[in-house]
């Protein structure tokens, strides 16, 4: 029997949806169904009688555990094993020796540890996005993922939205050089006073913005070499008692001298008709294109709750026969891409280097990882000095060697010293 068998860590907003119902699908029917809306259709054959199971899921408290258990059981009527604690992949990886995957949706300061323990352990890992804060853990996740000859997937899944496969796959071709753009994704209130606990240990920038970083990354081939950013604190500050970013706003010019400036903020009101607001526009030597991923055109108003607009391309619930629901969309494309380059690794010999540019990888993932710890150290300084009324004068240089600082007032100083 073919079987792949995944532990999942971390049962929160990602966790306990996306992975969860994800896993629910592929462990009733397989990967198969899913494989022609990524473009992998060519494997359906081969990976026909590949089974999947989850065997375990983790999360930091029982409750949470408990919750994500039950909901799994309602969704497949399977039973899988409840962890909590602080380290409990630990012990997932003690009990389950022939685990394939440990599925890593654990807040964004608190990726790397479970991931280098898989790893360690000669088990594959697909972790939410951003793959860490910081070059040296995405450098040490790199290293022993190629000296264990495993996969590292990261759940990048705006690389899937049908509209960026329309721009970045076809449009892009006919438009010219690329020079400019912006983008935008504005996450409601509740995820930064409530959803999440983790706010101060991150930034809205960290969190959201990575996804449309990994877009121009992935599609246009380029790297980051210039950042610029700035961020501002007053709302969850001064009414939630909550020391962390609203709204932060990074500048990247690109090698192939493109500038994109990126807008995140995890304050938008919990009364804003959509899920969150979010949108880009490009302009190249021939032309420019626009997308509106908050407002596809659907929109609707019921008495008593408001206009409301849906993103049904994310994730929708498509009936099936017997009444259950299968889960839909690009929020599960990418992580099926990362489960079939485990499959091709396991069952058809494929080599790292043969997979590479078929799923969202580490490589792809850590230049996402060099311009979030540069937004955040410059944007921090520059902070400071807006409150000393000095102006916002940093700005950081990326490249062979590493991430560079420049800071007129303090001098240069190197934050990372390894090629980018």
């Amino acid at each position: 029997m073919q079987k792949i068998k995944i532990a999942l860590v971390g049962a929160g907003m990602f966790g306990g949806d996306v992975h969860l119902r994800s896993y629910a699908d592929l462990q009733r029917n397989g990967i198969t169904p899913w494989l022609g809306r990524v473009g992998m259709d060519d494997f359906t054959r081969k990976c026909a009688d590949v089974e999947f199971e989850l065997v375990a899921v983790a999360t930091r408290s029982e409750a949470s555990a408990l919750r994500a258990q039950k909901t799994y059981k309602e969704l497949t009527g399977y039973e899988i094993k409840p962890y909590y604690g602080e380290t409990p992949w630990l012990d997932i990886l003690s009990d389950y020796p022939d685990l394939d995957i440990l599925a890593v949706a654990t807040p964004d300061n608190l990726h790397a540890k479970p991931m280098l323990a898989a790893l360690e352990a000669g088990v594959h890992t697909v972790a939410e996005k951003p793959m860490t804060l910081n070059m040296d853990e995405a450098d040490e996740i790199i290293q022993l993922s190629e000296k264990k000859e495993l996969i590292v997937g990261v759940d990048m899944h705006k690389r899937y939205d049908p509209d960026h496969l329309k721009i970045f796959t076809e449009l892009i071709h006919e438009m010219g050089n690329p020079l400019y753009g912006r983008a935008v994704l504005e996450e409601p209130l509740e995820v930064s006073t409530k959803t999440f606990k983790w706010a101060t240990q991150s930034d809205p920038f960290s969190y959201v913005g990575v996804h449309w970083t990994d877009l121009f990354i992935a599609y246009l081939k380029t790297k980051p070499v210039s950042v610029f950013a700035v961020g501002q604190k007053s709302k969850l500050i001064n009414e939630y008692n909550i020391d962390a970013y609203d709204s932060v706003q990074v500048s990247v010019v690109f090698d192939n001298q493109m500038n994109i400036v990126f807008f995140n903020n995890w304050v938008t009101p919990d009364d804003f008709e959509g899920p969150v607001n979010q949108e880009s526009d490009l302009k190249a030597t021939k032309g420019k294109v626009e997308s509106d991923s908050q407002y596809r055109g659907l929109r609707y108003y019921i008495e008593g709750k408001g206009s409301r607009t849906s993103n049904t391309h994310f994730t929708r619930d498509v009936l099936r026969p017997d009444g259950s629901k299968a889960y839909v969309g690009y929020g599960k494309d990418s992580l099926v891409v990362c489960l079939l380059a485990v499959i091709r690794k396991k069952y058809m010999e494929a080599g790292l280097d043969e997979l590479r540019g078929t799923y969202p990888d580490a490589h792809e993932g850590r230049l996402s990882v060099a311009i979030i710890q540069a937004a955040r150290e410059v944007r921090e300084r520059n902070f400071n000095y807006l409150k000393q009324n000095k102006g916002a004068p940093v700005t950081a240089h990326l490249g062979e060697n590493g991430i560079i600082l420049l800071d007129p007032y303090k001098g240069s100083k190197t934050l990372y010293n390894k090629s980018i």
